[in-house]
């Protein structure tokens, strides 16, 4: 069963439209068309109007289009994105007047479940911050990062701007800007300070040395240029294969790591959220869900009756 001609005339006018507004990838456009498809098809199916088209459903039938969809167990991330087709389709049938009201209107995304991050043991970040080789330049300054990262639960993007005057080294504090040019204060502790001043002290100054380049950045190159999120990213790849650590690993994870840890030592989700600068605080409690897990698990492992027992 094909789409009817009529709607394949009105679905081509609607991708050709887009892809003049927003330039939009061969892919993006091929998606819009194929859960377009699936709307007229699924007219066709369930529609006796043969001469009629998906501009001449209403809200209920888009509805019960959504309710099929969910009942053949498609992800809800997959529904959210065919409302979002839907909805931009009709909003472009109503521009044009081929309709006079938006069938589509007060239909809700389904709700998508929250994932968890992937979060790192304490043991597994010791691993992988003692990954660096410290007897090179590279080493000591690859070390303080990710011991600066671990320690604050900086953004990756935040630390890579870093401008040296905002380490205040004798206060063991730095200062961020962050999301909403927000700016916070957020202290290190011992470990962090050794490395930073180590790095600030014995390493970048060389690392500039015949290269040409004046930067205020603080993290900076092997060719004196400023330190990438790319670059770090790929740092963080070869040190975790290094430590052994076979997780998906990315720098956001020092960031979860950052905040589960502080929340399994009692820190108060408050204190934590103004530390990541979360402009809501739901955005930090599914830390505490990491958290609360971890403590079930050491609970079952170390209390005398944390796991049941078969008696015999």
């Amino acid at each position: 069963m094909n789409p009817s001609d009529r709607d394949i005339k009105f679905i081509d006018e609607f991708i050709d439209s887009i892809w003049l507004e927003d330039g939009l990838s061969r892919n993006t456009l091929s998606s819009y068309r194929s859960d377009l498809k699936q709307l007229s098809l699924w007219r066709l199916k369930n529609k006796n109007e043969p001469l009629s088209s998906i501009a001449g459903l209403d809200h209920s039938d888009l509805l019960a289009f959504l309710a099929d969809r969910v009942a053949i167990l498609i992800k809800a991330s997959s529904a959210s994105r065919e409302l979002s087709t839907i909805k931009r389709f009709y909003q472009f049938l109503l521009r044009q007047q081929k309709i006079t009201i938006d069938p589509s209107l007060n239909i809700d995304r389904p709700k998508l479940p929250r994932l968890l991050p992937v979060s790192l043991s304490e043991s597994e970040v010791d691993a992988l911050l003692s990954a660096p080789e410290i007897l090179k330049l590279q080493g000591i300054r690859d070390r303080a990062m990710l011991e600066l990262l671990y320690a604050t639960g900086l953004r990756v993007s935040e630390l890579v701007s870093l401008q040296l005057m905002q380490i205040r080294v004798d206060m063991g504090v730095v200062k961020v800007l962050g999301k909403g040019n927000k700016e916070r204060l957020i202290p290190f502790g011992e470990e962090a300070l050794y490395w930073i001043n180590r790095y600030i002290t014995e390493v970048r100054s060389n690392l500039l040395i015949g290269k040409n380049r004046i930067t205020d950045k603080v993290f900076i190159t092997n060719r004196g240029d400023a330190m990438t999120r790319q670059a770090f990213w790929y740092l963080i790849k070869r040190y975790a294969q290094q430590a052994g650590i076979t997780k998906s690993l990315s720098p956001h994870q020092l960031r979860h790591a950052f905040a589960t840890h502080l929340l399994n030592h009692g820190a108060d989700l408050r204190v934590v959220q103004l530390l990541l600068g979360h402009a809501d605080i739901s955005t930090t409690q599914i830390y505490t869900h990491i958290a609360r897990e971890r403590l079930k698990q050491l609970h079952a492992h170390h209390h005398p009756r944390g796991s049941i027992s078969t008696v015999n």
